[in-house]
């Protein structure tokens, strides 16, 4: 399959009329249909009736903010990427932890943002070099499908999760940096983007997939270097 902007949705949520104006601006000069909302409150509405490949969403938002939007966000169905004026840490991990792809701090350069939406959905597709199903004892990936399973109960991944557990398990026992993570499932090098994505990603795979999170069984960390899946 190969990823095109044809018939691909964008929703940009922001309540600051210029910001919304020039990433609307940016995408549809790249082919992207793009519809604007001004408030959180309206959000999960319009994704329903909208159908949107990915959302671009505000966290600070009137009606309803951006974090809880994220939390009732079916994020298997629907890619995010997060703006956001808060550069503490905290703040990041957070929107991480509540399942957003990927996050991008204003002021920001609207081409690297629309560089980070293909970047997202080009991941949200299939690799077609890939097999379909990839088994490991209890566990099940179908790329395809794009769903895993846990002995015969399905796990409910985010995109992210989902691609970063398809990228490990891709390539048993091999070791891979934070750095290289970032370059291989966010397309992102480490000088434009935290390597705490990465972290937080891990330990939300872990604690869906693994029956002893805090002794992992699938994806095991080498000290001082990186992830590696365990088939």
């Amino acid at each position: 399959m190969v990823c095109t902007v044809a018939n691909q949705r964008i929703l940009v949520v922001d309540d600051e009329p210029t910001v919304r104006e020039v990433v609307a601006s940016y995408l549809q000069r790249d082919g992207y249909e793009v519809r604007e909302l001004d408030r959180g409150d309206t959000v999960l509405e319009t994704i329903r009736t909208f159908q949107p490949d990915l959302v671009i969403l505000d966290i600070m938002l009137p009606g309803v903010s951006g974090m809880d939007v994220l939390r009732q966000l079916d994020h298997a169905r629907t890619p995010v990427i997060l703006l956001t004026a808060r550069v503490e840490e905290p703040d990041r991990i957070l929107g991480l932890e509540l399942g957003a792809d990927d996050y991008v701090t204003k002021p920001f350069s609207p081409r690297e943002l629309v560089a980070r939406v293909r970047t997202v959905l080009r991941r949200a597709l299939q690799d077609p070099g890939s097999p379909d199903l990839l088994t490991f004892d209890t566990l099940t990936i179908d790329q395809k499908a794009r769903e895993v399973c846990i002995g015969a109960g399905p796990v409910a991944l985010t995109a992210k999760e989902f691609d970063l557990l398809v990228f490990l398990a891709g390539s048993p026992r091999q070791v891979f940096s934070r750095a290289q993570l970032l370059h291989a499932v966010w397309d992102s090098s480490p000088d434009f983007q935290d390597p705490a994505t990465v972290t937080v990603h891990v330990r939300r795979l872990r604690s869906k997939i693994e029956p002893d999170p805090l002794a992992p069984r699938w994806i095991t960390t080498v000290f001082g270097v990186g992830y590696r899946f365990e088939p």
